[in-house]
């Protein structure tokens, strides 16, 4: 049975990023390209930081308007996350609708977390041991993904506890604790780039959760969009949004190697 459940977390390792050539169509158009939309932005994001790490303009990454954007990055993508699992949620209930799920999860949000350390790996080596991501999107996303496994039939529950979470954000950081082995938990200070802890960021994830079961019931629409999922731009971010992880993951190679060929950056 063990061997079983390493086979399928590799398979889902490899599936996580396997390259989606052609469009899903079994899939909700508007949460793909919702997702494409929060890729998109992120790689917009990436390159500021890399004009302002490489190539030395004056950027205010983490403050102002780019501070925003990056906080709205991060907002967006892990209520999507919220909102997915509830429809994966949703679609293992009608094929098993008795029984825990609780393996499902683990291998599915291990497979997210192992890609969040090759990232911590290669960060260590390009930034150093100061500025390398410790706990950043795709740590929370796995980790989130395990956890958030038993509120996943809740509505209200949620709602509830993703704002206790986000509420408690504020606090933590004015206590401003120094427990470097808790940084995954809680905001601590000095904890390298693209830093996203549970507290508050889980609490995102609880209200997309909330919002998956209020917007899909069963997997169902609630509600009546304009069918644009067949338009050329959203066809686009419907094909980000099925290769947002893929897209993650190579998208800074390509972006520093385009800025060094230009002339622009600096190592």
């Amino acid at each position: 049975m063990s061997i079983f459940y390493v086979r399928s977390y590799l398979e889902k390792l490899r599936a996580s990023i396997w390259p989606v050539l052609r469009l899903r169509q079994d899939r909700l158009w508007e949460v793909d390209a919702w997702r494409g939309i929060a890729i998109g932005i992120m790689v917009v994001y990436h390159l500021m930081w890399d004009l302002r790490s490489l190539a030395g303009y004056d950027i205010a990454i983490r403050s102002g308007f780019w501070g925003y954007w990056q906080t709205a990055t991060a907002g967006l993508f892990t209520i999507l996350v919220g909102v997915s699992l509830t429809l994966s949620y949703q679609r293992e209930r009608v094929a098993r609708p008795t029984g825990s799920l609780w393996i499902t999860y683990v291998i599915r949000g291990s497979a997210v977390f192992t890609w969040g350390l090759v990232i911590s790996v290669v960060t260590y080596i390009a930034l150093g041991s100061d500025e390398y991501i410790r706990f950043g999107i795709l740590h929370l996303i796995g980790l989130s993904i395990i956890i958030a496994y038993p509120l996943l039939r809740f509505r209200w529950l949620n709602l509830a506890l993703g704002a206790v979470i986000i509420g408690l954000g504020p606090v933590v950081r004015m206590v401003r604790p120094d427990f470097p082995w808790l940084e995954w938990l809680a905001p601590m200070p000095g904890s390298g780039v693209d830093y996203q802890p549970l507290v508050p960021m889980f609490g995102r994830v609880l209200i997309g959760v909330f919002l998956g079961n209020m917007l899909y019931s069963l997997g169902v629409r609630r509600y009546k969009p304009v069918d644009l999922g067949d338009h050329r731009p959203i066809k686009v971010l419907r094909r980000m949004g099925q290769n947002s992880l893929l897209i993650y993951l190579v998208h800074q190679p390509v972006l520093v190697g385009i800025l060094f060929l230009l002339g622009i950056a600096n190592w």
